[in-house]
């Protein structure tokens, strides 16, 4: 019987597959690790590197070498290299330095990242917005602004040297990490700062180098840490700007004024190294006294005068000038210009001294007083005019008021202030000067005898008398009118135009025009006199009914009149018969007479004119 042939079966490709995985599985070596090797060989750039593997991989000897240095490598030296692949096309392994030391820095990073510790690096590029640091292989971000303490301008003598640094912060899975230059210079700094603030003292001297100059102060370097000289304690003058007592790179002598422990800052003074003027301030410029000095500043409220070097003083605005007020005080005095003060009041404990430039010369307001007594008739320019008066201008720069009341006798202020313009000349008399208040009061209508005063032409002005009037305004309530013998003013109201109603308007009359009137008032205490036409008209109807009839018989007022007109005409018709028939007989022997009417007229003319005459006595 023969035996069943056995034959030989070839494994298929999936099976080869899987013998392959379980070859490769069964040893430590995979694919995204870390693994240990040996230098075999150098070539040019290149090193050959034996992982255990069927054969060897390259790795750029650039990988092996830091920023700044070389790479320090020699055949049989174990390294750590990072397995990317097993084999490539090539049939080599894919190995990396750099990755593998990435990968180390990462794991040791983050541990001292969690702890709080430094991290030595190296700053190799710059990017925007800050530079690149090599932290042993993982490559970190560090902004420009944690470069320094303060913004440097170079930084290229930081570059490729090895320094501390802290991380900020770590994100691996981005790979990103942010350091800081600056939080270990303040660090540092601080500590220093604690060790140097220990051995100062306040009130202790010392020497230091002006290190920066502001418009505030200077900052002294105290041989490691920074203390801030105030430009008021520069000099006990006054300083401008820190510029103009030191410079940078001076070695100054400065005292410690105060230390804060909190924040350890340092106030430093140099002027507490010299003797304070201010000490006698009193006893050297004693109230009263005069000096000159200098301008050194001028603002809004007044000037300071350096009446030495430490000491100044003001002249407020109010003591600049007796007659220029609310002006600017740089339009009296300028800077640096040298002035006479004389000292007003010495405050040594707030440093204060309060000066006047004013009292140097003669108060105008003292001299118009002494040399101007009331009564005293001057001439000026009108300067402004306000609702309340006008001002005149007088000698010495200074002004005097004219009050409405004082304008004129008769019109009321408002009407009379019309009668002046800015600019004009006007003559006044003094009433009353007070120099303490600078005040000096004038009056325009004091010129003029008071027309109601005693003796004036008002007395001679009785209620009843019959005046001659001119117009001088029309208004819509009447006439403003002047008497023309006392040569007063006066007003005809309307309802005393015209004892007829239609005739009560003031524009029927024209100025200039004449016309009589009855005086009704005359009133000393409001300073008015009125006049009435219509008051006239009926003292004349009265005089006419008195001459020619009397109203008892029960005839009216115009059968009296017409009774006295028709015998006035009888009268001159007989008269003029008569007269006729003495011309014809005796034509040159006698002369012509009057008729009887013309002789009643003239008659009656001769009664009133005493009547008038009788009244004004």
């Amino acid at each position: 019987m023969n035996e069943p042939q056995t034959s030989l079966s070839h494994p298929s490709h999936d099976e080869f597959a899987a013998l392959l995985e379980e070859c490769l599985t069964g040893t430590s070596l995979q694919e995204g690790n870390v693994v240990k090797g040996t230098v075999v060989s150098i070539e040019k750039d290149v090193a050959v590197i034996d992982v255990g593997l069927k054969t060897e991989g390259r790795v750029p000897l650039k990988e092996f070498s830091l920023p700044g240095r070389p790479a320090d490598l020699s055949v049989g030296d174990q390294v750590d290299v990072y397995l990317e692949r097993v084999e490539n096309s090539l049939g080599e392994a894919v190995l990396s330095r750099e990755k593998a030391r990435r990968e180390e820095s990462w794991t040791r990073l983050e541990e001292k990242y969690k702890a709080g510790e430094r991290v030595e690096g190296v700053i190799f590029n710059r990017v925007k917005g800050g530079f690149t640091v090599d932290l042993d292989g993982a490559v970190a971000f560090l902004p420009g602004s944690q470069v320094d303490i303060r913004p440097i301008r170079d930084v290229g003598p930081l570059m490729n040297m090895m320094q501390p640094f802290q991380i900020l912060k770590m994100d691996r899975r981005r790979g990103n990490i942010v350091v800081s230059r600056r939080s270990v210079l303040e660090e540092s700094r601080a500590e220093k700062r604690s060790e140097i603030v220990a051995r100062l003292e306040e009130g202790q001297v010392i020497d230091g180098v002006v290190k920066n100059i502001t418009d505030y102060g200077a900052f002294i370097d105290l041989g490691g840490i920074d203390g801030l000289l105030h430009v008021t304690d520069m000099a006990w003058r006054r300083v401008n700007h820190p510029s103009e007592i030191v410079n940078v790179g001076d070695t100054v002598k400065v005292q410690i004024i105060r230390i804060n422990s909190e924040t350890q800052r340092i106030s430093l003074g140099m002027k507490q190294l010299e003797s304070d003027p201010w000490q006698g301030i009193a006893a050297k410029y004693p109230v009263g006294t005069r000096f000159k000095g200098t301008v050194t500043n001028i603002t809004d409220y007044g000037a300071f005068i350096e009446l030495e070097p430490g000491v100044e003083g003001l002249i407020h605005v109010s003591e600049m000038s007796w007659t220029k007020k609310n002006i600017h005080p740089g339009k009296i005095i300028s800077t640096s210009q040298e002035v006479e003060v004389q000292v007003l009041e010495v405050d040594p404990d707030k440093r204060r001294i309060s000066l006047g430039l004013k009292q140097t010369q003669e108060n105008p307001w003292e001299a118009f007083t002494r040399n101007n007594p009331p009564g005293t008739q001057l001439e000026g320019q009108i300067r402004n005019i306000t609702e309340f008066g006008l001002f005149i201008g007088l000698d010495g720069g200074i002004d005097g008021m004219v009050h409405l009341s004082d304008l004129d006798w008769t019109k009321q202020g408002e009407e009379a202030l019309k009668d002046y313009k800015k600019g004009d000349n006007a003559k006044a008399v003094v009433l009353e000067a007070d120099a303490e208040k600078e005040r000096i009061s004038l009056g325009i209508k004091q010129l003029t005898p008071d027309p109601f005063a005693s003796g004036a032409p008002t007395e001679k002005l009785k209620k009843g008398m019959r005046v001659t009037c001119e117009v001088t305004a029309v208004k819509d309530n009447g006439l403003e009118a002047r008497i023309i013998d006392n040569d007063l003013t006066t007003f005809v109201r309307r309802s005393d135009l015209s004892r007829d109603r239609s005739e009560q308007r003031p524009d029927r009359f024209g100025v200039g025009e004449k016309f009589d009137a009855v005086v009704t008032q005359v009133d000393a205490k409001t300073r008015k006199i009125t006049v009435s036409i219509k008051a006239l008209e009926i003292a004349e109807e009265k005089e006419a009914v008195a001459q020619y009839g009397s109203t008892d018989s029960g005839a009216s007022l115009g059968d009296i009149l017409g009774a006295a007109l028709n015998k006035a005409k009888d009268d001159d018709d007989e008269d003029e018969d008569e007269e006729d028939a003495v011309e014809d007989a005796e034509p040159a022997a006698k002369p012509k007479r009057k008729s009887r009417k013309a002789k009643a007229e003239a008659d009656a003319d001769q009664e009133t004119g005493s009547g008038a005459d009788a009244s004004e006595e």
